[in-house]
């Protein structure tokens, strides 16, 4: 317990410990992606922990997946993300917002433009989306041209420094979760034969080349990356070079000083400590799953500086006092986790003073 709540550097800053809020979507924003008036006490609540990683926030309109999801790239969200900056260091934490392309996982009706999502290939993830008309398949996406991929990477600029001007400590690009990102890494979301496609190094290129636009434009202390190696979800498959990718991908993005690394881990342990190995910054290991009882087991190991929790820290704002005094954790309320009011997002009570 002791080095879980030991301060340590990551980027330009002293976290007070080494617990860290997850990034988790909660579909409260307002239509125009402006964050909510409830997420400025939602985010407060938590920041008893180090480090609070923000939900995904889309950095332009291509880049909008699902509902009422929060942006970053224009003045009004900006102004609403200040706000909740602002309430997270008045309780001595640190705020990294979450820049979230979707790609091909979007569908019309779900963004302001109403035109097809982009992705590496014309290639359908195989699912179906929650629309304001309901469930619909999501429709085939956009294959995305060289000056797609050019206008992305600026956006993703745009965003960081958005993020930057509305306070926030850094932003984490997210590569995981079968988002747009990773969709490059993947030969059944990826079936591109220019730069970006084929050869590892080629299905890198383009998550390598976000990052060093954002750090770039922000400082590499100010920029980190989430990965999650395996993931099979809404028809990702990286194939067999899945591991080799990830090992090239690791150790190219070390060289750039970046404030951390998240890993989101899929059950691959010997990837997992190649990993540990090639990167020598700071590293947040996510373990979808785990229980209090192996809270800290990764830092005392020496696999992880920090960790990283998600429905836990939803569910217990008060998520290191319980720690500290053993007391029993609220239970998350699955039917709240998306959209709605302050039910199950502001209202999960902490211990009596």
């Amino acid at each position: 317990m002791n080095k879980l709540l030991a301060p340590i550097q990551v980027g330009h800053y002293t976290m007070k410990n080494r617990l860290v809020m997850a990034p988790m979507t909660r579909s409260r924003a307002e239509l125009d992606g402006t964050p909510g008036t409830l997420a400025v006490e939602y985010y407060a609540q938590r920041a008893e922990v180090g480090l609070i990683v923000s939900e995904g926030a889309q950095p332009s309109e291509d880049g909008q997946g699902y509902l009422t999801t929060p942006g970053i790239y224009t003045d009004a969200h900006v102004e609403g993300w200040r706000k909740i900056t602002s309430a997270i260091h008045d309780k001595g934490s640190r705020l990294f917002i979450q820049l979230m392309h979707a790609g091909r996982m979007s569908h019309p009706d779900n963004t302001p433009h109403h035109r097809l999502g982009v992705a590496p290939s014309a290639i359908a993830p195989g699912t179906p989306m929650f629309t304001m008309k309901g469930m619909q398949d999501i429709p085939i996406p956009r294959p995305m041209t060289r000056e797609d991929i050019r206008q992305t990477i600026a956006d993703f600029r745009l965003a960081a420094r958005r993020a930057v001007e509305a306070g926030a400590d850094g932003v984490e690009i997210h590569g995981a979760n079968a988002y747009l990102i990773q969709q490059f890494f993947a030969p059944s979301a990826n079936d591109r034969t220019d730069e970006y496609g084929g050869s590892i190094q080629n299905r890198a290129r383009f998550a390598i080349e976000v990052v060093k636009a954002v750090a770039e434009e922000i400082g590499a202390a100010r920029t980190a990356i989430r990965l999650s190696p395996g993931t099979t979800m809404w028809g990702i498959d990286e194939g067999a070079e899945g591991p080799a990718l990830y090992r090239y991908l690791v150790a190219e993005l070390n060289h750039l000083g970046l404030a951390y690394l998240h890993v989101m881990h899929q059950g691959n342990e010997p990837l997992l400590k190649d990993i540990r190995a090639l990167w020598t910054q700071p590293l947040i290991l996510n373990r979808p799953g785990r229980s209090r009882e192996h809270v800290g087991v990764d830092i005392a190991s020496g696999l992880a500086d920090l960790e990283s929790y998600g429905q836990m820290i939803l569910a217990n704002p008060d998520f290191i006092t319980r720690l500290k005094t053993n007391a029993p954790m609220n239970e998350a309320d699955r039917s709240t986790f998306f959209g709605g009011t302050a039910q199950g997002y502001i209202d999960y009570p902490a211990l009596a003073g």
